[in-house]
Order: C-alpha cells, then structure tokens, then sequence
C-alpha cells in the first residue's frame, strides 16, 4: 500500500486531508492525534474513528524489528521484516541519522555489495519507506533520513519521493537532511531539477570567498552544509583551497531552505505551478567509486552508462540550483580504486564543486576476495584530497563490526530460516 492508496482508504471513510494528515502525522512523530480545542474523538469522522484501530495496526505491521546488531553505542544495523515476510536492512547511525533500504534486492548488481546478490525481488511501498523511520523512531530520535540501504532508489523512484515528501512535511524532517542517493540515474535529475531555475553555464566558476570567512557561490549565497550523518576529522584544510571546509558548511543560512521548498523563488507563475506537488527538496548523493569509466561499468555493471564527468556536471547543476553540496560516495577497495590517479582525477573532478567527497572503506562480503585498504593507506588518501582542497570525510561503514555489510544480515537470516 503506497500512501495514494492510503489516502484514499481515509476518504472512502469520510476523511479530509487534514484528517488524513493528522493521522499521518501522529503516525510518523509517534504523538497524540489530539489538538488543542480538537481531540480527534471529534475531530476525525465516525467512520474514521470506528477503524482507527484497525488502521494502526496495518500501519504497526509494515515493518516489524527482527534483529538488531550494535556496531557502538551509536550505530546499529537493524533487520526489518515487512508484512509479506521480506526482510530489509536500516542503519541507525550518529546524531539521529538512519539510513533506510527502498527496495528488497537490487538490480545494479554492484560487485562488492551483497544486497543485489538475487537481484531485485521488489519495490517498497512509500509507506514502507517511511514506517522504516517509524520503527527506528520507536528507539531513538530521528532527525536525517538517507536512502542509500539496499536497492537502487532511482528504480523506485515514485515511492521514494513520495516518502521523502512525506517524511519532509508530516515527518517534521529537514529538507537538507533527506539524502536521496543514486548510482547516476537520469530520472533523478529530471525530475529533481522540475521547476528549478536551469544553472546557465555546467561550468561553474570557483567558488569565492566572503566576508568573515565565508565561502560564497558565483551568485553570493552561503554554502549549505553535509546533511549526511558522517564521522571523523574535520580540519586540516588550508584558507587557499578552491573547495571549502565542512566546518565552513556549518555557517551557511536558511537561504537554500527556502529555495527548495517548491523551488519557487524567482521562479515565473508558469514554473511555480510546475512545483505545486513537489513540496521537498532532497539533498543528493552520487554513489560514484570510481572516475574511471570502464572500472565503473565493472563494478557497477547495471548502472546507466553515464560518463562520469556528465554525472558530476548534473550533480553541480542541482547543488548550484538548491545550495546543498552534493554527496560523492566512494567504496575504497584495495587495488581496485584507491590509487593514486584516481585521487588525482577526483581533484580535477571536485575543485571548486559544491561536492563533499565520503569514503566508505570495504566491508568483507562472504565470497569476495576484495578487501579493504590499511588504515595508513586511507589516512593518506583522505589526507591527500584534504590538502588539495576537497571535502572529504572517511565515513565509518556501519557494518564491519558486526560482520554486517549491506544486504549480509538479509542474506544471514534468510539462510536460517530455509534450514528450518
């Protein structure tokens, strides 16, 4: 059931839509559907009210906790069982992030992940998108959203903004902390880029610096800063660099909130109504591993044959027209594509972008030979691109603890479950 249908279940029992979207609302913040001066026992239709009941435990039964694995006392992966028996994987990472999964399986096929072992096996509804969030929520407070689990959100690209603008509206979640994240799609940046204003030149100046320290984009407004949950050390960049530093991200204003909420300033009455059911601007990751083309195609054999500096460029465009950086995720695999002339190219790639480059070192998959750089090799790669002026950030993979790479706890159970 995705949240059209379940809206229009509330209306065949008599529901408005701000009925519909208290219910929802109490739903997704875990709070009381009452109000001041209107409890919901006069609030809601009878009809409503007499399946409320009914209601919350279809709602109860979308995602139900079948393991949780710790990694600290931050980070957990949590294996989630749908109401049809289908196991997803969810993260709950670092100051209220989760990470959640949009599909079961995956048809990318990307050869150091487990979750697209079997391929995909379907789509997840927009409600079980968000009752993923629900049930962290039930455990911690949830204040980011990055759809970057198992699956490729791209192939269900309907459900998850539909989600997103859910979670960003009834779901009291910042815009800039809903991270969509793909593997370079164009239906992504289509449909992101409706009715914004089009960037006129890919080829965007450098940034420039204001006052007090401030980085400035060509069109004088502040820099956005990461809406990823993301670990590890945030300084050591030189005043001179092109790229800024993500303590200097942290300074940016309101001012690209209130440009992606619809997208509609500056915009003409014709592009505004364009934006009228797109109420959420969501911050975007590329999963890009590597800048070399033809590696690319190997390790990510069912992605689209984009090249990656076409990739890169629609990435600025929607970075440059909502004033969020882009978030370039990178599987550090030894040998594979941690050498030095990736770093090189990477750096002609990023400077001067509104780009924060994660690594993400390797998590072992049963049956892979890959492995992961040494610690020293990746102090010097993030190093590196620190000192030539790229954001850059070595994310903690959340799953190495716990023997618990993407899709491996899915994987796990479903093999205990067949020897019952």
């Amino acid at each position: 059931m995705n949240l059209c249908q379940f809206r229009q279940r509330l209306t065949d029992l008599g529901a408005k839509p701000c009925h519909a979207d208290r219910l929802l609302h109490g739903w997704l913040q875990l709070c009381s559907y009452d109000r001041k001066g209107s409890p919901a026992e006069t609030f809601f239709p009878a009809a409503l009210r007499r399946e409320l009941a009914a209601i919350e435990a279809e709602l109860a039964g979308l995602a139900r906790l079948h393991g949780e694995y710790p990694a600290d006392a931050e980070v957990a992966r949590l294996l989630v069982q749908l109401a049809d028996g289908q196991m997803v994987e969810s993260v709950l990472l670092p100051r209220g992030g989760l990470c959640i999964s949009t599909q079961v399986g995956c048809a990318v096929g990307c050869v150091f992940c487990m979750s697209g072992r079997n391929g995909l096996l379907r789509q997840l509804s927009s409600l079980e998108l968000v009752a993923q969030v629900v049930l962290a929520r039930r455990r911690r407070a949830v204040s980011k959203v990055v759809f970057m689990g198992m699956g490729e959100p791209a192939h269900n690209l309907d459900n998850v903004l539909e989600a997103i603008d859910l979670l960003g509206t009834q779901g009291g979640i910042g815009h800039k902390k809903l991270v969509l994240s793909t593997v370079g799609d164009l239906r992504v940046f289509e449909r992101l880029m409706e009715g914004l204003p089009a960037v006129p030149n890919p080829s965007h100046p450098p940034l420039v610096r204001g006052g007090a320290g401030l980085v400035l984009s060509p069109h004088g407004r502040r820099m956005e800063p990461s809406p990823l949950p993301i670990r590890g050390d945030r300084e050591g960049f030189s005043s001179g660099h092109a790229s800024p530093p993500l303590k200097w991200f942290k300074q940016a204003s309101r001012a690209a909130d209130a440009r992606t909420r619809g997208g509609r300033e500056g915009l003409s009455s014709e592009q505004a109504e364009q934006t009228s059911n797109f109420k959420v601007r969501p911050a975007l990751a590329l999963s890009l591993h590597t800048t070399d083309d033809a590696l690319r195609a190997r390790l990510l054999p069912n992605a689209p044959r984009i090249p990656v500096t076409e990739l890169v460029e629609r990435c600025e465009e929607y970075a440059r027209a909502t004033g969020y950086p882009v978030q370039y995720q990178w599987t550090l695999i030894e040998g594979v594509n941690d050498n030095d002339a990736e770093l090189e190219r990477v750096i002609e790639l990023l400077s001067g972008k509104y780009a924060i480059m994660n690594f993400i070192p390797f998590n072992d998959v049963d049956g892979l030979d890959f492995r992961r750089p040494s610690p020293e090799r990746l102090a010097r790669i993030v190093g590196t691109l620190k000192q030539r002026g790229i954001v850059t950030q070595l994310r903690d993979s959340a799953g190495q603890e716990v023997e618990g790479a993407c899709g491996q706890l899915r994987a796990r159970a479903e093999r205990s479950l067949k020897r019952q």
